[in-house]
């Protein structure tokens, strides 16, 4: 499962940026929220998601925080 981190968010539209591990960036947006139980995110957030493609574009879905335990 792909992770990276939040590059930028905007709350109002509920969509930005994710930096993948391998430095390239893929878009997140509210169905990237949708079913991950997070509400928002913010900048240096570190997730795990999986791909998908929409419109020829890679998209991050099923945002997950990581944890440390």
């Amino acid at each position: 499962m792909p992770q990276g981190t939040i590059k930028e968010f905007d709350p109002a539209t509920r969509s930005g940026l994710l930096l993948q591990d391998d430095r390239t960036e893929v878009g997140i947006d509210v169905t990237s929220l949708e079913g991950s139980g997070l509400r928002s995110l913010r900048i240096g957030q570190r997730v795990k998601y999986d791909l998908a493609e929409e419109g020829g574009k890679k998209v991050a879905r099923g945002l997950r925080h990581i944890t440390f335990d």
